[in-house]
Parts: C-alpha cells; sequence; structure tokens
C-alpha cells in the first residue's frame, strides 16, 4: 500500500526545503536573470518551432513567432547591459530560431517582417 501524495499547500517553507532550493533574488546578479530568461524563450519557441524532441506534434508557429519576437526584444535590449561575452551566444541562438522559423513557415515572411526582425532587422541564411 503506497502512501497517498501529501498536499504542497500543507507543508510548511521547514518541510520543502526553501532556503536550500532557491536564492534570494537579490543574491542573482542582473545578467544571471536575463540569459536564464532568454534560455527558457529559447527553449520554447524551438518546441514550438517543431525542432524538440517530438518534432511536428509540438509545432505551433504562431506561438513561435510570439516568443521568438519576445527573445529578439530581450536580446537587443539587455545585449548592452550583460556584454559581448553573453550576448553573442544568445544573438546566435536566435538568428538560428529565426531562420528555423522562416524554413518551418509555408509561406516565408518577408525580409525584415519575421519574427523579432524589427528588433534585429532582416535575418538571411
Amino acid at each position: 500500500m503506497s502512501a497517498q501524495p501529501t498536499d504542497p499547500t500543507d507543508l510548511s517553507e521547514e518541510q520543502i526545503g526553501f532556503d536550500d532550493l532557491t536564492r534570494d533574488i537579490a543574491e542573482v546578479p542582473a545578467v544571471e536573470v536575463i540569459t536564464t530568461v532568454a534560455v527558457h524563450l529559447m527553449s520554447a519557441a524551438a518546441v514550438k518551432c517543431g525542432l524538440a524532441e517530438g518534432g511536428a506534434a509540438d509545432k505551433d508557429l504562431d506561438e513561435a513567432r510570439k516568443l521568438i519576437t519576445a527573445l529578439a526584444g530581450l536580446v537587443t535590449a539587455g545585449a548592452p547591459e550583460i556584454s559581448n561575452f553573453h550576448a553573442a551566444p544568445l544573438r546566435d541562438g536566435l538568428k538560428s530560431l529565426q531562420l528555423a522559423f522562416r524554413e518551418a513557415s509555408i509561406v516565408p515572411d518577408a525580409p525584415g517582417a519575421g519574427p523579432g526582425e524589427k528588433f534585429t532587422g532582416p535575418v538571411y541564411s
């Protein structure tokens, strides 16, 4: 006989171990927050472009467009603040997603009209 799962709302902070699992947001450097958010947006966009294990089953180009545009805005605005060392790989990932989106689209956007291109300019292969 297995025990019933405990309702998380019944657990105290000590039982959950928040002190061990989380850091105070004040201790997290801005560059880490920006790059972490960018990586999450990249991962979600890749899934929605059909590039993940689920492939076409997870493909949703409308959702991918939104995620890529948000990523482009974050990378473009954040790049001067996080240094080229951190921004360069984010720009590379963004460009790869923009190209993957263009490839996955049945009717490609005009140059400069693709997701995020209002922030990055036209993306060419």
